[in-house]
């Protein structure tokens, strides 16, 4: 498939409707978007349907995909703060508040990025790259690897990118199918290789691997990592949107190590 910009932003958006119940349009409205969350089939494999409160914005709006018990709630919250505000944390605290009565709180925040073509090229570092896939992968689920690999969706993980010091591995990226038309990239570089572009380098070469088989490269960080978006920016990504989830209140203290079993995302 050949990719321009407009494309690749377009196919976010339909897989981003297709995770929210809604229509690829909501996302370009100038007026706030509530949805009611359902499961599909062809959503992200990570993503845990339907959602109680999942906020997604391009820029624009807000589309809201929520469960009905929370529409009014969430409807609410969307009519009083401009977009923006509605990500920080003063506006948050106040939707915290009314989610919580339900035994909800404030999760996952995340910032997505999409390639500019007009900015991804191949970047080099000092160490030899090879190119790896699932079969290379089955020693590798380490936690030396954990934000390249994902042990618990190993059948996701379809290609990489491997630097190497003689034979050691030291950076990895690696990307997992989560839905048909996107694949997203992670990246681990080891302690010592890193302020020398391997990260880069590893990120920028899986990107243009990936768009040569016919699938948008997508990257994810917190907004805080601000080490992930600088190498996602120097990789040749930029922001495209951001989303907000609310989980149950056991969750997210299993998160902060508070409970037992296995977090499941």
């Amino acid at each position: 498939m050949d990719f321009i910009n407009e494309k690749i932003f377009q196919i976010a958006m339909e897989q981003s409707a297709i995770d929210a119940a809604c229509q690829a349009e909501d996302f370009l409205r100038s007026e706030n978007v509530v949805v009611l969350s359902a499961a599909n089939p062809r959503a992200r494999k990570y993503l845990s349907l339907p959602f109680d409160c999942h906020l997604i914005s391009y820029g624009n709006n807000i589309v809201a995909s929520v469960s009905e018990k929370h529409c009014a709630v969430v409807t609410d919250y969307l009519g009083r703060f401009p977009v923006e505000h509605c990500f920080e944390t003063p506006g948050l605290h106040v939707l915290n508040d009314a989610l919580q009565k339900d035994d909800l709180r404030v999760c996952f925040m995340a910032e997505y990025f999409l390639p500019d073509l007009r900015a991804l090229r191949p970047l080099d570092c000092p160490y030899q790259t090879r190119l790896l896939h699932s079969a290379d992968f089955s020693v590798l689920y380490t936690t030396l690897w954990s934000n390249a690999l994902c042990e618990k969706r190993r059948e996701l993980d379809v290609l990489g990118v491997g630097a190497y010091d003689g034979d050691a591995l030291v950076g990895l990226a690696a990307c997992s199918a989560d839905c048909d038309g996107m694949w997203q990239i992670g990246v681990d570089v080891l302690p010592a290789y890193r302020r020398q572009g391997v990260a880069s380098t590893l990120t920028s070469k899986l990107a243009l691997e990936i768009l040569e088989r016919g699938k948008v490269p997508f990257y994810c960080a917190a907004w805080s990592n601000v080490k992930s978006v600088r190498n996602a920016i120097k990789s040749g990504f930029r922001p495209a949107w951001v989303e907000m989830t609310a989980k149950p209140a056991a969750f997210v203290a299993e998160l902060n190590g508070q409970g037992q079993g296995e977090i499941i995302r």
